[in-house]
């Protein structure tokens, strides 16, 4: 099968407006913010800023929705046939959805077709498929009496969403929450709210019932904070900055003491041993992890702590890998190099590349922008040697395609470099020696650890999920359908019947 075209001129986009409340697009006459375009700087539309009410009367609508729309009370098998719905419209709309989240997200249309929207559709098809497989357990008790643990729905999860994968960020807060009955009302970021709601369109257009699914814009500190606050927010869902989370959770416990999942930043090592079969794969694996989305993901590689044997080669090789690299407009099919979301995130990724050459780090590849990109944030990738434990680059999360690179000369010693004090999200390990492999595996506190690759794979079932300050709870695999219901103990005496 061919691949459709995904080019397209980004003004003739059609955008959904407002919030998507009860099963519809709803007006508010609240302020606005600007959506811009971070290929070229453009201005590419508005969504309002939601206030306390407007928040209110989503999260009252889903819960009206939740007692009243037999949502919660449909068997597994029911609930399972409409996400199943969604998912193939989600295929089906495959292009108009890619170039939907080109238009103001970070992700090249080619890439948004052919990774980001079947992984959505995917994951909410895996809960789907996962919604009757899990439901309690017989405990074990004295033989006069049965004892279980049910399951059941908290009833109206709030979901906040970052900006850098706005659509499978959606799936992966909205495909478990629903497929264990609940409603959900969900911020998007304010940066990339498009997709998002036409995905909650096409859900209520599945079959899932008006208010069961609500999108509210805004920002954070407003829409973001009335969301966690709300007493009939049963639970929190967040994946964003570590400082934002600690607000969440402080949010929670002050408001309801609700339980929250927490996916959070990260400063994630690629620790190479010496003998590694492949220097090229390697390398590859390496680049790949630093600059995917434009070094924008909570799980990307840039700390590489390298055998002092093998440094140099790994070094040239990662930069020939880097050399190719080319930017262009995320709505031509071509591009594979994504900008940075914002000026203001452009900046910040410099003042760090800046503080750290301050402190003694060099520059040995890259770094600045590209030229001719009609004002749009792309930023050339970087490698910075000479660093320490205390560089910025190698403390902070630049969240930018920056790579630090560090040398060791023992197993120990590379197993420590690759600990960090603050995150313990994702590491990369690489190495032949597949016992050396699985003793850094066993050291290293991060929650997600990938041995001779770099990123996730289309395996649902494997769940993702920070140790440290990266985060509380997991997102995907079967740990996320678990959290997003509540446990309830029984206790039957045979005898008193």
């Amino acid at each position: 099968m061919s691949t459709p075209s995904l080019d397209f001129d980004p003004s003739a986009v059609q955008l959904p407006q407002g919030h998507f409340i009860g099963g519809a697009y709803r007006q508010t006459d609240e302020a606005q913010i600007a959506v811009l375009r971070p290929s070229d700087g453009k201005l590419l539309g508005h969504v309002p800023d939601a206030s306390a009410g407007t928040v209110d009367f989503a999260v009252s609508n889903a819960h009206e929705a939740w007692k009243t729309s037999g949502w919660a009370t449909r068997s597994p098998r029911e609930r399972a046939k409409v996400l199943t719905r969604w998912a193939e419209l989600i295929d089906h709309h495959a292009v108009s959805l890619a170039q939907l989240e080109a238009v103001s997200s970070t992700r090249p249309v080619a890439q948004a077709y052919a990774s980001d929207v079947p992984f959505t559709a995917e994951a909410i098809r895996f809960f789907a498929e996962l919604a009757d497989k899990l439901g309690g357990d017989i405990a074990a008790t004295r033989r006069d009496s049965l004892g279980f643990v049910a399951s059941e729905p908290y009833g109206v999860i709030g979901a906040i969403t970052p900006w850098n994968f706005p659509l499978s960020m959606c799936s992966w807060k909205c495909g478990p929450a629903l497929a264990a009955g609940n409603a959900v009302v969900l911020k998007p970021s304010e940066m990339t709210p498009f997709s998002t709601m036409r995905l909650a369109e096409l859900a209520v257009e599945a079959g899932m019932p008006a208010g069961i699914f609500n999108v509210v814009n805004g920002r954070g500190a407003t829409t973001g904070a009335a969301l966690t606050r709300h007493p009939d927010i049963s639970k929190i869902s967040f994946t964003g900055s570590t400082r934002t989370g600690a607000v969440i959770m402080s949010d929670a416990a002050m408001h309801g003491t609700k339980p929250v999942t927490l996916e959070l930043g990260g400063k994630s090592p690629q620790l190479v041993f010496e003998r590694v079969t492949n220097l090229e794969h390697t390398a590859r694996c390496i680049a790949s992890g630093f600059i995917a989305n434009g070094g924008q993901a909570c799980v990307a590689g840039t700390r590489l702590i390298v055998h002092r044997g093998i440094a140099d080669a790994l070094v040239d090789a990662i930069k020939a890998q880097l050399r190719n690299v080319a930017a262009g407009p995320l709505w031509r099919s071509t591009t594979a190099y994504s900008p940075i979301i914002s000026r203001a995130q452009a900046e910040r990724i410099d003042r760090l590349v800046e503080e750290s050459r301050a402190s003694g780090a060099e520059v040995l590849f890259g770094g600045g922008y590209f030229e001719d990109t009609d004002e749009g944030f792309f930023h050339r990738p970087a490698l910075l040697g000479n660093v320490t434990s205390d560089t910025p680059a190698v403390r902070e999360e630049l969240f930018g395609p920056v790579l630090t690179v560090q040398t060791f000369d023992d197993e120990d010693e590379g197993i420590a470099l690759a600990g960090h004090p603050i995150y313990g999200l994702a590491a990369g390990i690489h190495s032949s020696d597949i016992g050396q492999a699985l003793r850094a595996m066993r050291r290293i506190a991060a929650g997600t650890v990938w041995i001779n690759r770099y990123g996730r794979s289309g395996d649902m079932i494997i769940p993702t999920g920070g140790f440290k300050q990266s985060g509380i709870g997991k997102d995907l695999g079967r740990q996320a359908l678990e959290a997003s219901m509540r446990h309830k103990s029984v206790l039957i005496d045979f005898d008193a019947m």
